[in-house]
């Protein structure tokens, strides 16, 4: 029996190779591949972000139906109504929206659209409720007072993460825009009104010109303000402050598994050396591996820089790609953000996974902005409006009002009976005897003078 034992055992040597194989296969440095995992509190900000842009889509369609007598974007008092057979065509021909999808989020947004019978056209028209005309004109209000100071800040920030020439394409900017709090006259108002700041080339760049006017922490990022911060309030001793002299904060979502390796590794990046993100390294020498992880973590501190200088601390990852070789990003973006999920997070959620939103986790706390600013409050208003449900509207004197107006909300007598059940449920019987008599009244549904302030 003895030597039946003996003979199962594996010899010294193998022993020791057997029991070195597991950690000898261990890497101490971050996966280049992750699977993202879930933040709920990030998807939560997306789907409210889903109805906002849902919303401005259909304002500007409103707005581009009455042209040329409708006001500016934000700037309108919300008097500007178009017919719904109008606005219904538009919206399924430019936002390829179902028939009935336009007349049910009107319906579903009363607080923000109101519809009701034109006394004179007598058709069913639509335009926006006070409450949501003050939203996007106190939303207008905090851009133009930011745009002294703020604003230009930020885009000479912005084209100083462009090294070596510090010049950005006018259409990238341009997308940009509402990111970073610009108006949309941006051009007008800031490249030109300030000849001394930029230059816009005939190419269609826009270019950073040094002043003497520029503070002094014009190149200084976000992250190295924190880490001052951060070291003036705790003053941790020498090992801490060289732990901190080059980390980044991180807080991994929910769920994220974190091995031993693995925090090790997060360890080691966290204290590795790198260039600022206003820095020129055009002229490094990138062959050793050092010198690439220390790229690749000044590309993350570039990132890190451009959501920083934005309103809300977030952009869109196609947005952000159009600045991949200004930012020194690999091809691979996304999988690039993934590799750092406790920096970044990547939400799909808003449109059907066609979006992808990135966010910077630092500036976030439960889904809620930590660092909110007057252009953040201002969007809030209206996202807040978006959300009451509509129930709390006056709904049922805006659909006495509308008469027969619900056929041409659901494009013929089918699709009007489609909404009609939807929003009236039992009590459509009751409704639309109450629809009948009121149809020839012409009268307004008076709904708007619940949220007039």
């Amino acid at each position: 029996m003895l030597r039946r034992i003996a003979a199962l055992r594996p010899p010294p040597r193998a022993a020791a190779l057997a029991g070195a194989a597991p950690y000898s296969s261990k890497s101490t440095s971050i996966p280049q591949k992750q699977q993202r995992v879930r933040d709920h509190a990030f998807d939560g900000i997306m789907e409210v972000q889903k109805r906002v842009r849902r919303f401005h889509a259909l304002y500007s369609l409103i707005l581009y139906a009455a042209a040329p007598t409708a006001p500016s974007r934000g700037g309108g008092s919300g008097a500007v109504s178009v017919p719904f057979t109008r606005l219904g065509a538009l919206a399924r021909r430019q936002l390829r929206l179902a028939p009935l999808d336009a007349g049910r989020f009107l319906l579903r947004h009363a607080h923000a659209f109101h519809l009701f019978l034109h006394p004179v056209h007598r058709m069913l028209h639509a335009r926006l409720t006070p409450r949501a005309a003050a939203a996007l004109r106190a939303e207008s209000e905090a851009v133009a007072a930011a745009l002294p100071s703020a604003s230009v800040i930020r885009l000479r920030k912005l084209l100083l993460l462009a090294p070596p020439h510090r010049r950005l394409r006018l259409e990238h900017i341009h997308l940009l825009r509402r990111d970073l709090g610009l108006p949309d006259d941006w051009a007008e108002s800031i490249i030109h009104s300030n000849p001394s700041l930029f230059r816009l080339t005939p190419d269609g760049f826009v270019e950073f010109l040094p002043s003497p006017t520029d503070p002094p922490d014009l190149t200084v990022a976000a992250v190295e303000r924190a880490r001052e911060r951060h070291y003036r309030e705790h003053r941790a001793p020498d090992s801490a402050e060289e732990d901190a002299r080059f980390a980044f904060p991180t807080r991994f979502p929910p769920g994220f598994k974190i091995g031993k390796y693995f925090r090790i590794a997060v360890w080691k990046w966290q204290r590795l050396p790198y260039a600022s993100p206003y820095a020129d390294v055009s002229g490094h020498d990138l062959r050793s591996l050092e010198a690439q992880r220390r790229m690749e973590k000044r590309a993350v501190a570039a990132v890190h820089e451009l959501l920083s200088l934005t309103v809300e601390k977030r952009t869109t990852l196609e947005r952000l790609a159009l600045f991949r070789e200004a930012l020194g990003v690999p091809k691979k973006i996304k999988e690039f953000l993934l590799k750092y999920q406790g920096i970044f997070y990547i939400s799909t959620r808003g449109n059907q996974g066609k979006l992808h939103t990135v966010f910077l986790r630092e500036a976030y706390y439960k889904g809620e902005l930590l660092d909110p600013n007057e252009i953040h409050e201002a969007r809030r208003k209206l996202e807040e409006l978006l959300m009451i449900s509509p129930q709390k509207a006056n709904l049922d004197r805006m659909f006495t009002s509308m008469g027969r107006g619900w056929d041409e909300l659901g494009g013929g007598r089918r699709g009007g009976a489609e909404l009609r059940d939807e929003f009236l449920g039992n009590a459509g019987g009751r409704k639309r005897h109450a629809d009948t008599d009121g149809a020839d009244s012409g009268e307004d549904s008076g709904v708007e003078s619940l949220y007039i302030d």
